[in-house]
Formats: C-alpha cells, structure tokens, sequence
C-alpha cells in the first residue's frame, strides 16, 4: 500500500494532503503528544498503516493502538505503577476518541468507542493524586450534565476553579490531558464538562438545536458555587473551539472572574454573512455594539491563530473597536513564526495553553486582592 508523504506548511503537519478532515485530526493528535494525549512514535506508526482512501482502515488502527494503551495501563495498575498506568488511560482515551471522530451517530463501534473512552477516563480520575471526580450538574429536564471533577494538589481551604468546557458536540475527555496539568501546576483545581449529557451523548441530538444552549453555563456555575472546595470568588471559564457559546453564557452570568473565549466573534461572523452574504472587514465594527461583547463583564481573553478562520484584517478591525469600549478584553494573536497558528492551536496546543493559564492565574490573584 503507497502512503502519501506528510508535509509542514503554516497550518502544521499535513499527513494526507488529499484528505483535509483526517490530516487535521491527525494533527491534534500530533500536538496532544506534547500535553500525554498520544507519542509521537505511535502517531506516526498508526497512520503509517491507514489508507486515506479505505475509511475502515482509519478506526482499526486507532482502535488496534487505543487498545494496546488501555492494556499497557491495566497492566501497570496490576503493578502498582500508578503513574504509568494513568499514562496509559490518558492516551488510550484520546486514540478512542480519534478511532470514532468521523463514524455515524447510528454505528455501534462509536458507543463501544465512547465507553471504552469514558472507562479510561475514570479509572485516571480514581488513581490520581488527589483522585477525581464524576459529577452530575443539574441542567434540563431529564438530561442533567456529566463533568470531572480534579482538585487542586494538596488543596486545604477553598480553591480557584477553571471551568473547561467546548463547543457543542467537544467531549470534555480531552480536557484531563489537555488542561489538567495547566490548573494543577497553577494550584486551581478544573473542572471538564461538555454538553452531551451522562449517556455518552445518546440524547444530544434531542438537545444541540436548542436556541438557549449557552444556559448550561450558568448551571455549571451554580454547581460550583455549592461546593465548600470551591472558592466562589475565584472561578474562570476556558471555551474551547470556534463558537460563541461560552461567549454567550458568560454575557449572561456575572458571576466570573475571567473568561477565556471568542468574546462573540462567531455570533457577528454569522450575522455579517446572513445581512451581507460576504462580511466585509468593518462588518465587525458596526455589530458588535449589539453583539455579545457589549454584555461582558468581567476580564476577557481572546486567543486566535494567524492561519485560523478569522482573517487578521478582520482581527484587526475588531481589536481596535475593543479598545474604544474600554473593556477589560486581552487579544493575543499567535503568528506562524512562533506557532500556536492554526486554527485551535492545534499545532502546538502547549504553547497557547502555557500563554492561557498564565493570564488567568494573574487574573484569579487580582482578583483575590481586590477581595481583601
């Protein structure tokens, strides 16, 4: 079988430059290495196996080494080598989810898929130090929220919490590699939720065409705040992905200390299109006095690649109406010289994280002393 020769251009790694959706899944498995979502060995090994062009070819291979990190890691737990066995968990789960990315919500492997994934994760969230938890947040009716519970390191009086949470459709598993290192080194304990629910997503298809999804956000919030851990002043919310959704619900609760979001671009990308078909650079401008970023509050920060979606005129235009609102909003654009440029960062995930936790970590502490 004749494998196509991968390739590094602004976007990062193309591995298939005929097949865009699996060079880029591949290319977030390849920055997750970074963060112990995957190795770079194992990367490379699985897709030099795939066919691009056999679609079964993709899941047996991811599967076939989600597999073989899953057992490595029970094997290390019969050891009693816990960290090694956590390791293991954390890039099986990751490979699980990448194995059934693009299958049918109707194909049986995607449910076998998630629960092996889900199993992974707790059984990482039991064998940490402090260990994990699973909980369940009040949302609609019926369909309460399931979310990861990771404690601050040696926590013995209430904590700062980052709240991390995705688009509709993220699953928050990727959350305990991607982000859980970041908040602990940082002494904030995390808190990874999702929207699809406590049944591996049976139900989302009932839920994601909501108009009020982004009220979950203030649910989430009201969980945190029954927590005597938890210190309530000191909670921040990360969005993860191309949406407006954390946006909206932090517009919408006051209660935050920071926020880590798109500020509402997408929302105003999409109106500018249905009003002009094509947004001009200044359609920017002229909606957001009645956009989102008008309604937020507290401090705000916006991430975005130089090679992502949005076009750095475009960002530019944007920035400069920010600073006329005088608004607490931080802009940091990561160019192709430094990477971190793809859209997500996907490219180098660590270095946008590093950047991200960083601002709130300074952020949560003003925060404290303006409280004294």
């Amino acid at each position: 079988m004749a494998i196509p020769v991968g390739h590094f251009d602004q976007k990062g790694w193309i591995q298939w430059p005929d097949s865009e959706d699996l060079s880029a899944e591949f290319l977030r498995l390849l920055g997750a290495a970074q963060e112990g979502g995957s190795t770079v060995s194992e990367c490379f090994l699985t897709a030099s196996r795939i066919d691009p062009k056999d679609h079964e070819s993709w899941y047996r291979e991811w599967n076939k080494t989600a597999d073989a990190n899953n057992e490595r890691g029970n094997t290390a737990l019969s050891a009693g080598h816990f960290l090694t066995a956590q390791s293991n968990w954390l890039r099986a789960l990751n490979y699980y989810s990448a194995a059934v990315f693009d299958l049918e919500f109707a194909d049986k492997r995607l449910q076998a898929g998630l629960a092996k994934m889900r199993t992974c994760a707790r059984r990482y969230l039991e064998y940490r130090t402090p260990a994990g938890e699973v909980v369940e947040i009040p949302w609609l009716s019926r369909y309460p929220l399931e979310g990861y519970f990771l404690p601050a390191p040696a926590a013995s009086a209430q904590t700062p919490v980052i709240i991390c949470i995705g688009e509709p459709g993220h699953r928050k598993e990727e959350y305990l590699y991607k982000m859980a290192r970041h908040a602990r080194n940082r002494g904030m304990s995390l808190l990874a939720a999702d929207l699809l629910g406590t049944d591996n997503g049976a139900q989302f298809e009932n839920v994601v065409g909501r108009s009020d999804l982004e009220t979950a956000v203030s649910y989430i919030m009201d969980y945190l705040t029954t927590r005597d851990d938890v210190d309530k002043r000191r909670i921040a919310i990360l969005g993860d992905g191309s949406g407006s959704f954390v946006a909206r619900g932090v517009a919408l609760d006051h209660r935050f200390a920071a926020a880590v979001c798109d500020g509402g671009i997408w929302d105003l990308q999409e109106r500018a299109f249905l009003a002009n078909h094509i947004a001009p650079p200044a359609a920017g401008a002229n909606l957001i006095r009645n956009g989102i970023a008008r309604n937020l509050k507290c401090p705000i920060l916006i991430t975005i690649g130089e090679h992502g979606w949005l076009e750095p005129e475009h960002v530019n235009v944007l920035i400069e109406h920010f600073r006329t609102d005088q608004q607490d909003i931080t802009w940091k654009i990561f160019t192709g010289a430094e990477t971190a440029a793809s859209q997500g960062h996907a490219d180098n995930p660590t270095l946008a994280s590093e950047f991200i936790f960083d601002w709130i970590a300074d952020r949560l502490e003003q925060q404290a002393r303006e409280s004294q």
